[in-house]
């Protein structure tokens, strides 16, 4: 896939695989390899642009064969990725190649005739996709010689680093809202960095680290959300190999994403185009849709009015992971929803709960608030006649239910409690 034909002022000497360049998606503009975000002429988010084959059948298929036999983890895509080629030999907690579960009783719940899959990236290290993001960052870090890993979180990010942070041998400071569920805070603290709540939401803490990168006492620090943002996000591209390359190397019809600050899902959908151009896959129309929380629905709200400006919006939601009020890729959610012919839907937290205990029962996957968020949306567009059940569809989650038990515990619990004895257990019924 080539690189657009904007010349950069300067070369890099920073050497991550395939990367060749900084590329801004508004005016095309390109910059060396650094720890950058924004560009210079216009401001617009920064992404990283490859030097990668065209894509001719020879070079697909030894492409291809170079995947499959690599390790069962990201790094198998290590020649579509910003790292450098010995990548899996370097200290790192090597997520991916999760489940691509073919859940056929939740398709027989929802009436899916043409196939359902739920990508459970709960089996990551810290039990969400984040570990994706934070591998691929902590490369980034390594090449630019930063010693402190940092980030703004809601919640599993912040595991995320902490972790990987301590197995690749950098200080890790991380920043979460003060009001985070328990299970979060605990997992992103036992790694034994520091670990900051910010008086505030989500928005309030990115400000913050935005602040703190201008000062110096940032001086050394690698926001993987942030002055890293163009090589984190690269991180979720994976998803989108993996779940092809699970089906055969074919592209599913449709996908539903969870939208935080909506980074996964443009990420997805660039992926998908990347296996196209470089031939992995063959070339097919699909549709994806995103999927928020009622209670923070800015895109979801945009989408439905025909905006193309998202507008900022104050959360309150039991899905904290995707409580971003002021999502930074929400209007290019927007346009690839729009570009697809997919949608972006919304449910209010009792439906987020009821998704939750519906894939537990049919497929005994255990999703946190954001995987319910995905189902309940996913239920929501069938039943509105938005997705097609005769076709293809991968729905994700995120990560894993323990994380977020206080979504579902005031209503789960016991079947019973009995004496230990037979006459009561007869006596509940349940013999």
């Amino acid at each position: 896939m080539a690189v657009q034909a904007v010349e950069s002022t300067s070369t890099s000497t920073v050497s991550l695989g395939p990367a060749a360049a900084l590329s801004c998606r508004e005016c095309g503009t390109r910059f060396p390899l650094g720890p950058i975000f924004a560009c210079q002429e216009c401001f617009g988010p920064l992404e990283v642009a490859y030097d990668l084959p065209s894509g001719g059948p020879s070079q697909a298929a030894a492409l291809k064969k170079r995947i499959e036999a690599g390790p069962d983890n990201i790094w198998r895509y290590a020649p579509l990725l910003p790292v450098p080629a010995d990548v899996a030999d370097k200290p790192n907690l090597n997520p991916g190649f999760t489940k691509l579960v073919k859940a056929d009783r939740l398709a027989a719940e929802l009436g899916v005739t043409g196939g359902l899959y739920v990508k459970d990236d709960s089996g990551n290290p810290t039990h969400s996709f984040k570990d994706r993001v934070v591998a691929i960052a902590v490369e980034a870090a390594r090449a630019f010689g930063f010693t402190t890993l940092s980030c703004s979180s809601t919640g599993n990010l912040a595991g995320a680093v902490g972790a990987a942070a301590r197995r690749a041998g950098f200080r890790s400071c991380v920043f979460i809202p003060h009001d985070l569920e328990a299970g979060k805070v605990v997992m992103a603290a036992v790694y034994g960095g520091d670990l900051v709540g910010i008086e505030g939401n989500y928005d309030d803490v990115n400000r913050f680290c935005s602040e703190l990168i201008g000062d110096p006492l940032g001086e050394g620090w690698g926001f993987v959300n942030v002055n890293l943002r163009p090589y984190y996000g690269e991180g979720s591209k994976t998803l989108a190999y993996e779940i092809c390359e699970q089906l055969g190397w074919e592209l599913p019809d449709q996908l539903v994403i969870p939208i935080a600050s909506g980074s996964q899902l443009t990420k997805i959908d660039k992926g998908l185009k990347e296996l196209i151009q470089l031939g992995l896959v063959e070339d097919k129309p699909y549709k994806i849709f995103g999927a928020q929380a009622e209670g923070c629905s800015p895109v979801s709200t945009a989408f439905k009015a025909g905006h193309d400006v998202v507008r900022p919006q104050k959360p309150n939601t039991i899905a904290k992971s995707l409580a971003i009020g002021n999502p930074a890729d929400g209007p290019y959610v927007l346009d690839i929803a729009r570009r697809t012919g997919g949608a972006v839907e919304d449910v209010n937290d009792e439906q987020v709960v009821d998704a939750i205990k519906l894939l537990a029962r049919t497929e005994g996957i255990f999703a946190e608030t954001a995987g319910g968020v995905t189902v309940g949306v996913t239920k929501k567009l069938i039943e509105n006649g938005q997705i097609d059940p005769a076709k293809s569809l991968v729905v994700l989650n995120t990560g894993d239910g323990l994380k977020t038990l206080d979504a579902v515990a005031p209503t789960t619990g016991p079947t019973a409690t009995i004496r230990p004895s037979l006459d009561s257990f007869r006596e509940a019924g349940l013999g």
